[in-house]
């Protein structure tokens, strides 16, 4: 597994797709850097950024390497190695890629404008695990898909459709449950919606760090009560974990199964 992480990962890393993605966010940041010198108004900018087009491109990009792969995962699929490592040591060097691109695209302007001596340094930290999560948890979904359908067509459908309703769908029947049940206490349940999306409790976790809360309305005020300390926090990333650590086991299960 290590093998291919690293022919994986290399072979990423030098891709011109690696590159522009690299250089899509430095140039980003370094355009919002140059309308405002406010380190906090820039991360929240970003914000918008990371969570719509980190899990985009790492789920569409996670499954077009895993079809264009297909023929040489069939050839290392014929040698005396296990299947469990040939997956996962290519999901592991696509994820890493991914995630050092947005890394360093991100933090290179952030470190020029001396990020280390500003007091948003925990934010600006919150953001990158935020991103990295991100990157491992949709591309863990693109090798899901991929592998459970042949059809490339079925496949960039169903991974389109996965981020469209997590991005943009989850938020809208999230917000019509709050609507038609108004009346009852839900401050449980909006805690538990929010945790069955990785894409909303990321945001949500940087709205706190960054004490603007009070521009959520009612849920800002619940957020802020249970992810607002230092156990809520813990309790956030934790989640963002686990959507990491169970799709990483639904994959390594699916791989064992798949008649490939």
């Amino acid at each position: 597994m290590k093998k291919i992480f690293k022919y994986s990962f290399f072979d990423l890393i030098r891709s011109r797709w690696s590159i522009y993605y690299f250089l899509f966010f430095l140039l980003i940041s370094l355009t919002l850097f140059s309308f405002s010198g406010n380190i906090s108004m820039v991360i929240i900018s970003l914000m918008n950024v990371v969570l719509i087009i980190i899990p985009l491109v790492a789920i569409v990009f996670g499954i077009t390497y895993y079809y264009n792969s297909r023929e040489f995962t069939e050839l290392l699929l014929a040698q005396p190695i296990k299947r469990t490592n040939i997956i996962l040591g290519q999901y592991l060097g696509v994820s890493t890629s991914l995630s050092l691109g947005a890394i360093f695209g991100i933090g290179i302007p952030f470190i020029i404008y001396g990020i280390f001596g500003s007091t948003e340094v925990f934010n600006f930290v919150i953001l990158i695990i935020v991103g990295a999560f991100l990157n491992f948890t949709f591309v863990n979904f693109s090798f899901i898909i991929g592998i459970k359908n042949n059809n490339k067509i079925k496949g960039f459908g169903f991974a389109t459709l996965i981020w469209l309703f997590m991005a943009i769908i989850y938020d809208g029947l999230f917000l019509l449950v709050l609507i038609i049940y108004n009346d009852y206490p839900l401050e449980k349940a909006a805690i538990g919606l929010t945790l069955l999306n990785p894409i909303d409790l990321s945001r949500i976790l940087i709205l706190l760090k960054l004490d603007i809360s009070a521009l959520m309305g009612y849920t800002g005020a619940v957020f802020s009560k249970f992810f607002g300390n230092l156990n809520g926090t813990i309790i956030a990333i934790s989640a963002l974990s686990i959507w990491i650590i169970v799709p990483l086991l639904l994959l390594t299960k699916i791989v064992k199964n798949k008649d490939f």
